[in-house]
């Protein structure tokens, strides 16, 4: 199968470069509700079966668009959501992302034991997610996922089969970004694109925003 992880538009606590993992979280800026519009055409000669959001307000919001382009239902995967981040929710001090960050990407990497202070493990994180993403696999040749951040590049860096773990913790996912993969969850899975700019290119970016799960990390 086909299967597009794209990133949620912009939300107030991007901007702010803040930890916002609660339910069911914020909606859009205006400038997310705008990066969300310009997704039907960005996938316009894509092929899709189903559309599947996480339990946060963000991508419901983010893929609406979408669904109503193509005559589809959301259908809501309860495991995609973004990763907790336990005590450290709402937080962001440079200490606080640093932990997060380095926490999610330990993951990533293969340390499933290493813990996020006050929530869960990498074992928990990959087991949701895997499960949603076999879900869409029963259900579809071409399916397009709405997630977030931090979730979309550490199940990269630890499914993609055909990149090193660090692909993902070194290139960047905006809003909206799309990460393209083929293949199952018998067979594994090969990642053929990663476009990190937000679909509608440069002017839908927003520089001055602060958040860190869109970075690069170093």
């Amino acid at each position: 199968m086909r299967l597009l992880l794209i990133r949620h538009g912009q939300t107030p606590g991007n901007v702010l470069g803040q930890l916002d993992t609660a339910h069911p979280g914020p909606g859009l800026t205006d400038l997310g509700l705008r990066q969300a519009a310009a997704i039907p055409d960005a996938l316009r000669s894509d092929p899709i079966d189903a559309i599947f959001v996480s339990t946060l307000l963000r991508t419901r919001l983010t893929a609406h668009p979408l669904a109503a382009d193509r005559g589809l239902q959301l259908q809501v995967a309860t495991g995609v959501h973004e990763i907790e981040a336990g005590s450290l929710e709402g937080l962001r001090d440079r200490a606080s992302v640093r932990t997060y960050l380095e926490t999610v990407m330990a993951w990533g990497t293969g340390n499933l034991d290493k813990r996020m202070p006050g929530a869960h493990d990498g074992h928990v994180f990959f087991r949701r997610f895997d499960a949603d993403v076999a879900v869409a696999a029963a259900k579809s040749d071409v399916a397009v996922v709405f997630s977030h951040g931090a979730a979309i590049r550490v199940w990269t860096a630890g499914r993609a089969g055909n990149v090193p773990p660090t692909f993902a913790r070194e290139h960047e996912l905006d809003n909206t970004g799309v990460v393209e993969f083929t293949g199952s969850p018998e067979e594994g899975w090969t990642l053929l694109s990663w476009a990190g700019l937000p679909v509608g290119g440069m002017a839908l970016a927003d520089l001055g925003a602060a958040d860190p799960l869109g970075e690069p990390l170093d």
